[in-house]
């Protein structure tokens, strides 16, 4: 039925409400005025009595009434809240078409409305971070999908943040989430810990970015820190971060291994026990509980991350490999797919890029940990995380499953 029949048909109805229907229609073309021939006031004063109608009418009116208003580039905002909390049927029609609705509109709708409501909104072109954000906020993994589908919807960093938190008990996520051009390094590497191995090769193929250019404009930094004494702990933090070396030179002199590349034929030799995994963690420069989540990963491609990012050989890789008693072969003698995948990753990284990867865990895993932060993780207490700290969130995304078990 077209717009046009949908409101024409007061010779069809029944005589008893043939003059509902008729002022139905009137007062509906009254409301599709242009703004030359009636004002603001006119029309919201129209607009508040085809409501008082509208809600003693059946379904069917609404309907028929939310068709011929959709179009309209102003609606009046009594109308809209009724019909778009009406039922789907009604609502569809508004939410799809109608391009005047505010975001004011579409967020009053999403919160008073039902799931059916949202995920058609959830499907509407052009949505703003503000009703994505609270689409997202109700957790509702068909609405969530939906939105990550829709090519024109915007995403704010809170509600990325928020996806990528679900992302965990959630896989289908990630990949929509990758998709995404809102996501940022942050998010990606700290779900790169419960992806797959396709979605992690896509993780590190996108957002395994140089530090070129911050190595560059802070060359000079580096003789003014060093020159302090590297007594201010900002700057030292942010510059371990940028600079070209990985390894932690001062650790060999402490260290019962003659390198990195000793440590691991050692434990190639005779299993990875904890002390040397700590001794491995600090002379590859990062910390204990860096090392530890990347030695304890299933999937084993933070190996070759860890690996290409201090300069080790393919052999050091194997090493490692072995050092955890990691299948090297198939039943029928051929590579093992896992460890195939791990050195298809540590093929394709360039050092400065692993380097990237590695030191930003080490930054949100490590250096991010404050006791304060810590204690919030086993608690689950997250009002007390910075929301400006990227590795602050991080940590919390990544380690909360880990510290409560």
């Amino acid at each position: 039925m077209t717009q046009a029949s949908a409101l024409n048909d007061e010779e069809a109805a029944p005589p008893s409400l043939k003059a509902r229907h008729a002022l139905l229609k009137r007062l509906a073309d009254v409301v599709s005025l242009p703004a030359s021939r009636i004002n603001a006031f006119e029309r919201a004063v129209t607009g508040d009595l085809l409501v008082e109608m509208l809600r003693l009418g059946s379904t069917e009116e609404r309907r028929r009434v939310a068709a011929r208003l959709a179009p309209l580039a102003e609606l009046p905002s009594s109308v809209a809240r009724l019909l778009l909390r009406d039922e789907p049927e009604v609502a569809r029609l508004l939410i799809e078409q109608c391009a005047s609705l505010s975001d004011a509109d579409l967020v009053g709708c999403a919160r008073d409305a039902g799931p059916e409501h949202r995920l058609i909104m959830a499907e509407r072109r052009g949505l703003s971070e503000i009703v994505t954000e609270t689409l997202f906020g109700f957790g509702e993994m068909e609405v969530m999908e939906a939105v990550l589908r829709n090519p024109t919807a915007r995403l704010s960093q809170v509600g990325v943040e928020a996806v990528v938190g679900l992302s965990r008990t959630h896989p289908k996520l990630s990949g929509l989430l990758l998709k995404r051009p809102e996501l940022r390094p942050a998010g990606a590497y700290v779900m790169f810990w419960w992806c797959g191995p396709d979605d992690r090769r896509t993780i590190l193929q996108r957002f395994a970015v140089s530090r070129e250019v911050m190595q560059e404009v802070s060359e000079d930094v580096f003789a003014m820190a060093a020159a302090e004494g590297w007594s201010d702990p900002v700057a030292r933090k942010a510059l371990q971060f940028i600079e070209r070396r990985q390894r932690n030179r001062a650790a060999i002199d402490k260290s019962p291994f003659d390198g990195l590349e000793h440590a691991l034929s050692v434990a190639a030799q005779d299993g990875l026990s904890r002390e040397t995994a700590s001794e491995i963690a600090f002379l590859a420069g990062v910390k204990p509980l860096t090392g530890a989540k990347i030695l304890g990963d299933p999937g084993g491609e933070p190996l070759a991350i860890l690996c290409k990012a201090t300069g080790l050989s393919r052999a050091d890789l194997l090493n490692l490999w072995r050092s955890m008693r990691r299948p090297e072969t198939t039943a029928d003698g051929g590579l093992h797919p896992d460890l195939e995948r791990v050195q298809i990753t540590y093929e394709m990284l360039a050092v400065d890029r692993a380097q990237t990867v590695l030191r930003y865990w080490n930054w949100s895993l490590s250096s991010a940990l404050t006791p304060s932060l810590l204690r919030a993780i086993r608690e689950g207490e997250d009002e007390v995380i910075d929301e400006y700290s990227a590795p602050e969130r991080a940590a919390m995304m990544v380690l909360t499953e880990d510290l409560k078990r």
